[in-house]
């Protein structure tokens, strides 16, 4: 009989001012909104239950407080975990960046002064080469960007196809494998938000 193989849970930091209006929030360190940390309790419960062989999380305390208040203690804080590196265009919305960069586009230009497409893609996959060696289920906490750029690599997919995979604030996606086989990683659930009710 065969084990199943470890899945990795995916879950997205609850609400920021900055979230709600659509600023590109990399580094900055920004706490949650009242209406994050009900969510990140909400998410709380919808993992109730679960065991998990490693619990990480970005070191960005929106990242950090969403694991807490959905009940889980880190097992590392991991840096490659830290949402995109947007640069000079931190605190910006992509309307306002176009204004100046009528067709740029963050999947593949990147961020002046912050990473490339290729530069996240590799923190990336540094983060899933030490994911595929846990033997047991992953809790991950970090940020939508981030997120799906995972999500594009554990599919063998350019980490510009990121922009296939939205990503809402405390949503929860998960990378999973079909028929058991480490040559066949599927995603079993995303961007699953129904925890948040309404």
């Amino acid at each position: 009989m065969s084990t199943a193989l470890p899945k990795v849970y995916l879950a997205r930091h609850g609400e920021t001012t900055w979230s709600v209006s659509g600023q590109h929030t990399g580094r900055t360190d920004i706490p949650l909104t009242e209406r994050g940390e009900q969510n990140a309790q909400r998410l709380g419960e919808r993992l109730r239950g679960l065991r998990f062989a490693v619990v990480l999380t970005s070191p960005l305390q929106r990242a950090r407080r969403t694991c807490e208040l959905a009940g889980f203690t880190p097992t590392r804080v991991d840096p490659d975990l830290e949402e995109w590196d947007y640069g000079s265009y931190e605190g910006r919305r992509t309307e306002e960046i176009r204004r100046e960069w009528p067709d740029w586009y963050l999947f593949r230009d990147g961020c002046p002064g912050g990473e490339s497409v290729a530069e996240i893609g590799a923190r990336a996959d540094r983060v899933l080469a030490q994911l595929r060696t846990t033997p047991g289920d992953v809790l991950v906490f970090a940020h939508g960007h981030i997120i799906r750029v995972l999500a594009a690599r554990w599919l063998g997919l350019p980490p510009g196809d990121a922009r296939l995979f939205l990503c809402g604030t405390a949503s929860l996606g998960i990378l999973s494998h079909e028929h058991n086989s480490a040559l066949e990683p599927a995603l079993a659930l995303w961007n699953d938000d129904r925890h948040l009710g309404p």
